[in-house]
């Protein structure tokens, strides 16, 4: 008798749970916040819109914008292409904005002669410009201070 109740509940809850599955599926189904499809391509134009100067920052301490492409360069364990213009030892000669001094800093806060360890990887604070589409709202106001 046991054994029969059980059996019984157990398709009563599969037939439930697919059910689900079946509405779910028939009220309009997920949408997403790119506006397409999951195997549709989000097109962003290939075009880097840089701005005479540098870009306005929103707040204190925001790494600032890169105005080019980044596409083709190389970051990885042993090479940094950014430091090519980038670097104290060349920013001047290539026109280039120098990297502050605390992107020669260690962890304890001693001065180093290259770019410490953990300020390596360049694109994990600064983005390159792109004129893409906000996914989300956005209602935040700048520092005026």
């Amino acid at each position: 008798m046991k054994l029969h109740v059980l059996a019984v509940a157990s398709a009563l809850a599969a037939t439930l749970t697919f059910a689900g599955f079946v509405g779910a599926q028939q009220s309009g189904g997920v949408t997403s916040l790119r506006n397409a499809a999951i195997d549709e391509t989000n097109a962003i134009e290939d075009t880097y819109h840089q701005d005479e100067g540098r870009e306005p920052r929103n707040y204190r301490q925001q790494p600032p914008i890169v105005p080019h492409s980044i596409d083709q360069y190389q970051i990885d364990l042993r090479t940094n292409q950014c430091l090519s213009c980038h670097d104290w030892t060349v920013a001047g000669d290539r026109g280039a904005p120098t990297l502050s001094m605390t992107h020669y800093m260690d962890r304890q806060g001693n001065q180093l002669d290259t770019v410490a360890g953990t300020r390596w990887f360049c694109n994990q604070c600064h983005v390159p410009q792109a004129d893409a589409p906000a996914l989300v709202g956005n209602t935040f106001k700048p520092s005026s201070n």
